[in-house]
């Protein structure tokens, strides 16, 4: 198996539900991302994706989330928009577009600040 990465980001502002704390307030985060997949076979040219094709589709997914605020973007209207659930909703998103028998998505991480992150796979 092989294992592919990219990095990228977006710009979201939220507040989580039933915090209880700063962060039930409105605020923002500049979100790095990060998506691994795992590809069985490389095509002719060597590769198991070409990058240019999983960095186009992962801005595709991403532009659902860019510069919004995510309380009001389905299914954030009603499920809090934490790094936990927003990795899950990028991966859903990710492996509707990207797996296709050869490539599968393995993991997406949201990192909502330096030092802070959430991931979520299938295991």
């Amino acid at each position: 198996m092989y294992h592919l990465t990219i990095h990228t980001d977006f710009a979201a502002a939220h507040n989580l539900i039933n915090y209880q704390g700063d962060c039930e307030n409105l605020h923002g985060h500049n979100w790095k991302v990060e998506v691994t997949v795992g590809a069985r076979e490389l095509d002719k040219a060597g590769l198991g994706i070409d990058f240019k094709i999983l960095k186009r589709r992962t801005k595709e997914v991403l532009g659902l989330l860019d510069h919004k605020y995510l309380n009001e973007v389905a299914p954030f209207d009603r499920l809090s928009p934490s790094s936990e659930n927003i990795s899950r909703f990028l991966f859903e998103k990710l492996a509707d577009v990207l797996d296709d028998g050869n490539v599968k998505v393995e993991k997406v991480t949201v990192w909502e600040s330096d030092n802070a992150c959430a991931s979520y796979t299938l295991d």
